[in-house]
């Protein structure tokens, strides 16, 4: 039977070129691919796909907190993270949301073949370079980043961070995460008062150090 894989990648050309390269896998086909964070979760929702191939940094909803919604709503589901990022921050924000392996996007594509399979077995996959940043992270104890973003704001919060930072206004985040403007203002009022800011043009400078956002976006 062959494994259902949804693609999470904002560069279109990197989602073409892993749907070529899955094509000739006999065991694997794609179901859906989605060029940002919020997509992915309600493709996974609607496909149900066995495996979900997740960049981090993405527009509308960055891979961590996609990875938990598509977990919450269908724990069944795998999620494998494929990043450019490959330090301590990143990689445990991903292993604490949920995922079954995580990868470098300068891996080989075979290395994510055999993630896949492996991880369709019910088996976690790392890749080498993330069980080093993972035996790092054991020799210092797992001390809390407490200054993380992911520490410091609720989910809900790093949604409307990122999208401020986006540049969407607080009636249009609003109108995305079907709550008012009003609503929204508020949850700004406090992110700026937690993270000691003063602006959206600050707000925006933070996300995108805290990798939240790319300053691609």
């Amino acid at each position: 039977m062959s494994i259902r894989i949804l693609l999470a990648d904002d560069h279109k050309l990197i989602r073409d070129g892993l749907r070529a390269l899955i094509a000739g896998e006999q065991d694997m086909s794609v179901v859906a691919e989605a060029g940002n964070g919020r997509e992915a979760v309600e493709l996974a929702r609607v496909h149900t796909p066995d495996i979900v191939v997740m960049d981090i940094n993405m527009p509308d909803l960055n891979g961590i907190d996609a990875t938990k919604l598509i977990l919450k709503n269908n724990p069944d589901i795998k999620v494998i993270a494929l990043s450019v990022h490959s330090t301590r921050r990143f990689v445990k924000e991903m292993l604490k949301a949920g995922v079954s392996g995580y990868l470098v996007k300068h891996c080989a594509y075979e290395e994510l073949a055999t993630a896949i399979r492996i991880v369709i077995k019910d088996k976690p996959y790392l890749s080498s370079q993330i069980i080093g940043t993972v035996m790092e992270d054991y020799a210092t104890d797992f001390k809390s980043d407490k200054s993380s973003v992911f520490s410091l704001l609720s989910s809900r919060e790093r949604e409307i961070l990122q999208l401020v930072a986006e540049g969407l206004t607080s009636e249009d985040i609003g109108s995305r995460l079907f709550i008012s403007g009003k609503t929204v203002s508020s949850h700004r009022r406090h992110i700026m008062k937690k993270l000691n800011l003063n602006s959206v043009a600050e707000l925006t400078r933070y996300a995108i150090s805290e990798g939240l956002v790319s300053s691609e976006y």
